[in-house]
């Protein structure tokens, strides 16, 4: 048996494996998972806008802490954790050899969903560690460590430039997340067909708001990203908990900030959709 056979035998187990049932239920629990962190930062975003928040975060390390507090909780985050592995994997596995549906396989869906299976592995690893008891892992403020890496980089030769393009790129990410929910792109992943109509209806008005709002937040937190690099101050950069306080600055006060919240609970039930009707 030459090595060219050995490769290609060793591909083939791979595939077998990225298509397996096992990867689709941890995509699916992964996206189960999505869905109550979603939420969760939803209520608390709510909690903000109505009475300040109790000293509490609106981010991921928010809900973790606020999980971690419930009866059983470590038990949830460890389940928790477990599934966003599983998303991380699914992701990987798009990575390697494509996406369902006919364009799937295109470079640049692999090179997203490689960039996923990061960002997933590296919340698994947050909700991991809070549950084995690190709590600065897990449960750390957002606000703080973006302030971090943006002071880190901006002492880098060219780090107001890096800083500057990451936080634009986040920022037409979050409007391309926000068009693409408009547009109900989300459709061509789902088992639309296996839904009634009623249940389509609910599908739609969840991926429009949740997508339009998840959208907006990653807009505005890009936009604060460029706005420290042109002022080179790592202050002025801002996680998730310190955008969602941002939207109660506006002749609105905190209605605005209501709104985003709500999208944010829509996003989070949306994920759930997810995880029973996505095309795995």
């Amino acid at each position: 048996m030459n090595t060219r056979s050995v490769a290609a035998q060793g591909r083939g187990r791979a595939r077998r494996a990225a298509d397996s049932t096992a990867v689709e239920a941890g995509a699916r629990a992964g996206f189960g998972a999505r869905g109550v962190i979603y939420a969760l930062v939803g209520a608390l975003a709510l909690q903000i806008a109505f009475s300040g928040g109790g000293g509490r975060q609106a981010d991921r390390g928010g809900a973790i802490a606020e999980i971690a507090e419930q009866p059983f909780g470590r038990i949830v985050l460890w389940l928790l954790g477990i599934a966003l592995v599983g998303m991380a994997l699914w992701r990987l596995s798009e990575a390697l050899f494509g996406q369902a549906g006919p364009d799937g396989a295109k470079p640049t869906k692999r090179a997203m969903a490689a960039g996923r299976c990061v960002f997933y592995g590296f919340a698994a690893y947050s909700v991991l560690s809070f549950a084995a008891g690190e709590s600065g892992s897990g449960g750390g403020s957002s606000d703080q460590q973006s302030q971090d890496i943006t002071a880190k980089v901006l002492g880098w030769p060219g780090g107001q430039w890096i800083v500057g393009v990451g936080g634009a790129a986040i920022a037409a990410a979050g409007i391309w997340i926000a068009v693409r929910a408009i547009m109900r792109k989300y459709h061509k992943h789902l088992k639309t067909a296996e839904m009634s109509q009623r249940v389509r209806r609910v599908l739609d008005f969840t991926g429009v708001f949740g997508g339009s709002a998840r959208g907006a937040v990653f807009a505005t937190a890009g936009g604060f990203a460029v706005a420290a690099a042109v002022k080179h101050e790592p202050d002025q950069s801002k996680g998730m908990d310190d955008t969602l306080r941002s939207f109660t600055d506006t002749p609105v006060g905190p209605w605005l900030l209501v709104v985003i919240a709500l999208g944010l609970v829509a996003f989070g039930v949306f994920s759930w959709f997810n995880a029973r009707y996505r095309k795995v």
